[in-house]
């Protein structure tokens, strides 16, 4: 977890947009990202999804319906999202926010190839 102190990229705005399915994550920097429910849901920051440890991360699919139902403030550091799926244990940091919006397209990229290759579906 990154700590407060070192942090690049603070948030200006936060914001869901329940309706799209996308939380909207404005930085100090002048860069705007508009994050899909599921990109969060299965990129979450959790032990959960990403493991104990290098090389541990769980392949999360069946989540293309899923939305926000609350965003929660951590500290001054990150926010914990709650999906409708239920799942609420990510803690996502002002930096993870920033480096998957940077990041966005090849991680969703990424994602897409590994579902493919695994035989799996993005529907519920």
């Amino acid at each position: 977890m990154s700590d407060a102190n070192s942090t690049a990229h603070w948030p200006t705005e936060i914001k869901l947009i329940s309706e799209e399915k996308t939380l909207v994550v404005s930085f100090d920097d002048g860069q705007t990202f508009r994050l899909p429910a599921e990109l969060l849901r299965v990129e979450s920051p959790s032990a959960e999804v990403q493991g104990h440890s290098p090389g541990q991360k769980k392949l999360v699919t069946s989540r293309r319906h899923v939305n926000i139902m609350k965003i929660e403030q951590v500290g001054n550091y990150a926010v914990r999202i709650d999906f409708d799926d239920l799942h609420d244990t990510g803690i996502y940091t002002w930096e993870y926010l920033y480096g998957l919006g940077l990041n966005q397209d090849r991680i969703w990229a990424d994602y897409l190839a590994a579902v493919e290759a695994a035989g799996l579906s993005r529907e519920p």
